[in-house]
């Protein structure tokens, strides 16, 4: 279809989380990412505090009610922290947001002006999967530190080499992938890229179904996953029971040095996914040559995976959540387009392991 409008980028994502404050200082001091701007009492803004984290181009907006009667706080009753806004940049806000909604999408906030002593953008909002909005902002004369509302107030984290948001993965229920998939296709002009069933991702025990959804430029790229019937809970469902609905399962950062990006998170003390040493005898065979020494991929628990067009290394964090449901991937892209389907087996195994633990597969 001929879409009259490109989305420039991921503008930021936001999550709406019980302490602001705290969860600004966990991704300060687990991830890297530093502190650039913060809304609330002392900018005028009486319901809500947030905090902008930014590392490389990905930026994280974390918000947290100060009203009992704000939306992030029924939000968070019902989900726990989670995320709320997937906001793109756009050329047009008022031209993306009248195209959307004429092309099916559902109206979530109305276009109109945010000013202040920096300048002005335009914003707007579209319903998508659950209780998840897209933000459509586009600039006018905005020259302030992140948007209007927000003051300058810089903390520095430990660089640990992130680089911008690579993708978002939304977790649907049963019979819905194919229904948001043609949502991102019809709204945003989006495309097909890959498509996974149950026979690419499952174990003994479960398994599940997902399309890739990608723009042109494949720089904003939206995996879609419903489960498939298996002997047991599948991930997306606890993650659904969990959360209490649909929602954003995990946000991919890319690196430029996998190695030094997860070897310093995991100094910096987060929890990983591991799969066991066998993976890593089996991989001179699977993958063929790769730059990277096998021996510090083991002891990090990196994974790889190899297609036509190069290959790439990816890990997964454990939830960063008491619920099991969000949590973040680190990857390296050396040429490979792909999401590592070679790995399924082996990490949906460990993840598993890790819902038997908990009582949940």
């Amino acid at each position: 279809m001929d879409h009259p409008f490109k989305l420039k980028r991921v503008h930021h994502v936001e999550f709406f989380v019980g302490n602001a404050r705290q969860s600004a200082f966990y991704y300060r001091k687990g991830f890297g990412f530093s502190q650039v701007a913060y809304s609330g009492l002392e900018t005028g803004q009486r319901n809500r505090a947030s905090y902008v984290m930014s590392q490389g181009k990905a930026n994280f907006v974390l918000t947290t009610p100060m009203t009992k009667d704000d939306e992030a706080a029924e939000h968070i009753r019902k989900h726990g922290d989670g995320v709320k806004d997937i906001a793109f940049e756009v050329e047009d806000a008022d031209q993306v947001f009248a195209e959307a909604v004429r092309r099916g999408a559902k109206p979530a906030v109305e276009p109109h002006d945010v000013t202040d002593e920096h300048g002005t953008i335009r914003r707007a909002a579209v319903h998508t999967y659950g209780d998840t909005i897209h933000s459509l902002i586009s600039y006018k004369d905005y020259k302030g530190p992140f948007l209007p509302g927000f003051m300058s107030a810089p903390i520095a984290g430990d660089d640990c080499g992130i680089l911008r948001i690579d993708h978002i993965v939304g977790n649907v229920e049963l019979g819905k992938m194919q229904y948001w998939a043609d949502y991102y296709a019809n709204v945003f002009g989006f495309h097909r890229y890959i498509t996974f069933d149950d026979k690419d991702i499952s174990t003994e025990y479960s398994a599940l179904m997902s399309i890739v959804m990608s723009d042109d430029s494949h720089s904003v790229q939206f995996p879609i996953n419903e489960p498939a019937l298996a002997r047991n809970k599948s991930q997306i469902e606890e993650y659904i029971e969990a959360y209490g609905g649909p929602g954003a399962q995990h946000v991919a950062l890319r690196c430029k040095d996998v190695l030094f990006t997860v070897g310093k998170l995991q100094q910096n003390g987060l929890d990983f996914l591991r799969v066991p040493d066998t993976y890593y005898a089996a991989l001179p065979e699977r993958v063929g040559p790769i730059e990277e020494p096998i021996d510090e991929l083991r002891k990090l628990g990196i994974l790889v995976d190899k297609d036509e067009e190069g290959y790439l290394l990816q890990i997964f964090t454990k939830p960063v959540e008491d619920r099991p449901t969000v949590f973040f991937e680190i990857i390296q892209r050396k040429g490979s387009r792909g999401f590592g389907k070679g790995n399924f087996k082996a990490l949906f195994e460990s993840i598993e392991m890790e819902q038997a633990r908990r009582g949940n597969l």
